[in-house]
């Protein structure tokens, strides 16, 4: 069936975004939900879960963030959400298929069901043509969603879009004029990854601060508390271990530039417009997932962690990076 009449949608339309999994991926997403926000004005909903719901749930286009829990109950309370809130559009944001994401959109009693052009396509009212994955950018590719609602993806903006909570805004900015100059450029060097082997040792940090000691920067290290004993090792006495996601969130806001392993952490970085260079294991290191709308290099290694990314090829690209935005 074709559905509703994408220009039929209005300000009592009521939209349910799904979107599990990481964090990334939630905040990949926000382009396209601002988007739909920004051109039709309805009430907008986001299906997470609790790996990424607190990427999503302070953000102002979003009426309320679910959090899907596993097993019967969770089923059962996204059923008894949709009844009760009259939601009447399902869109379905995964790249791929989600046999958990399939079940909830097939047993779904809503008018419209939308989602890109995959394998089960048959299970959605409408579908737009999947991009080309390998080429273009994960926001473009979800972007093309907006096409359902008779919108032109070309005139989105591509900006992440996150928000701290003031209280986390608060602590960052307090942090931040206790330890550093009033008004000088502090770099960021992010220790912390979603695994183990996106960190790159604890030799190479300190000689990678031992070389910036030159510059006219300060620099502040940012690490999870799981990695404090890393951060005492490399024993650089500016740091920062982030409490809550919303507290790692703000300290980036504050930063001239970030040094960092962790994709969440470059996207964070594209929310406030700072300058991101990465390092990328071969599995993340292709530009559609790099950061959107900010200044941005990186090293890729060809293994599958950083064991083996040689500290002189990294500063030889970092440095230049650097000077750009210190002059």
């Amino acid at each position: 069936p074709d559905g509703n009449d994408s220009g039929t949608f209005n300000s009592s339309s009521k939209i349910l975004f799904i979107r599990l999994n990481r964090i990334g991926d939630a905040l990949v997403s926000t382009p396209l939900i601002h988007y739909i926000k920004e051109k039709i004005n309805s009430r907008i909903y986001v299906l997470a879960d609790l790996k990424n719901y607190f990427a999503l749930e302070n953000n102002p286009d979003i009426e309320k963030v679910l959090i899907f829990r596993k097993g019967i109950t969770g089923f059962r309370e996204f059923f008894d959400f949709i009844k009760s809130e009259k939601i009447d559009t399902i869109i379905d944001l995964h790249d791929d298929v989600s046999a958990t994401v399939s079940f909830l959109i097939a047993l779904s009693r809503v008018r419209n069901k939308f989602g890109l052009e995959k394998t089960n396509k048959k299970l959605y009212t409408k579908t737009v043509p999947k991009p080309d994955p390998i080429n273009i950018h994960i926001i473009y590719r979800i972007l093309e969603l907006s096409r359902l609602f008779n919108l032109e993806p070309e005139d989105a903006e591509i900006c992440i879009r996150y928000f701290p909570k003031p209280q986390a805004m608060e602590k960052a900015d307090k942090f931040i004029s206790e330890n550093f100059t009033k008004g000088s450029a502090v770099l960021g060097i992010n220790l912390s990854a979603g695994s183990d082997a996106r960190f790159w040792g604890i030799k190479r940090y300190k000689e990678l601060i031992n070389s910036l000691f030159s510059y006219k920067i300060e620099i502040l290290i940012l690490a999870a508390p799981k990695d404090k004993d890393k951060v005492e090792l490399i024993g650089y006495p500016k740091y920062f271990l982030s409490e809550s996601f919303d507290e790692f969130a703000a300290v980036i806001s504050k930063l001239k530039v970030i040094f960092t392993p962790d994709t969440a952490a470059i996207h964070l970085a594209a929310a406030s417009g700072v300058p991101v260079f990465g390092l990328y294991v071969h599995d993340t290191a292709d530009k559609i997932w790099s950061p959107a709308g900010v200044d941005f290099d990186y090293v890729e290694t060809q293994g599958h962690n950083l064991n083996n990314l040689d500290f002189e090829k990294v500063l030889l690209k970092f440095i230049p990076f650097l000077e750009k935005h210190i002059k």
